[in-house]
């Protein structure tokens, strides 16, 4: 056998690992998907990384930063949907949502 036996054509190979990067981004995305079951779980006073492991990386993030305070919006989309999460100093104090049942 030649070393060249074994070589996949590099079509073959960017094919393949491009059908594994697919299949990796829809597992990971597997749950995240936004109901209003999963926004009602999302209680004021509570920190980004608890609102992240609910509802998954926002959309859109936004970050003000005031002299006495931190706020931070996160949107989420879905279709036509929305979810607006606001924290004050990493801690959520409001949450707007156009889902419904």
């Amino acid at each position: 056998m030649t070393k060249h036996e074994f070589r996949m054509p590099s079509w073959r190979r960017i094919l393949r690992l491009s059908l594994i990067l697919l299949l990796m981004l829809l597992i990971s995305c597997a749950g995240r998907r936004l109901t209003k079951a999963n926004v009602d779980e999302v209680a004021e006073g509570m920190s980004k990384k608890q609102v992240e492991s609910i509802l998954g990386p926002p959309s859109e993030l936004d970050n003000k930063d005031f002299l006495i305070l931190k706020k931070t919006t996160y949107l989420y989309r879905q279709g036509k949907d929305t979810v607006t999460i606001v924290f004050k100093d990493d801690k959520v104090v409001e949450k707007q949502s156009t889902l419904t049942d």
